[in-house]
């Protein structure tokens, strides 16, 4: 099977795709940079499960973590990079492609067996 034929799922990113990971660059995406607190209240996670997505996204330079202080508290702030950026982009146009060809399966197919009052046959696997 050549990349052209390559099911769309092939190019969604074991990085970026991952639910919390892409929770936080979409955050990221939207308002640029946020401070810890605000990403594990908006996407209702815990300290350590933040910080750890938090460091998988910096290592990737999908975002730079920013340590320092408001006032005399410590704070931790989240910036999504132009890889970042780059990245959402293109985990985003997968996953438009992949609704896309699902989408145009659902509406060219003909009516489902079960609505038309039958039970449908087992589905055959490829190479069976």
């Amino acid at each position: 099977m050549s990349k052209t034929d390559a099911h769309p799922t092939t190019s969604l990113s074991e990085v970026v795709h991952q639910r919390t990971r892409l929770g936080i660059l979409t955050v990221l995406s939207e308002c640029r940079r946020a401070d810890f607190k605000y990403l594990k209240d908006v996407l209702e996670l815990t300290d350590g499960n933040l910080g750890r997505h938090l460091e998988v996204l910096a290592d990737e330079r999908l975002i730079s973590i920013v340590k320092g202080y408001e006032g005399r508290r410590p704070r931790t702030w989240a910036e999504i990079t132009k890889a970042g950026d780059a990245a959402l982009a293109e985990e985003m146009a997968a996953i438009k492609h992949l609704v896309s060809q699902f989408e145009s399966r659902q509406v060219s197919s003909p009516m489902s067996a079960r609505s038309r009052g039958r039970t449908s046959s087992p589905v055959r696997m490829a190479g069976a």
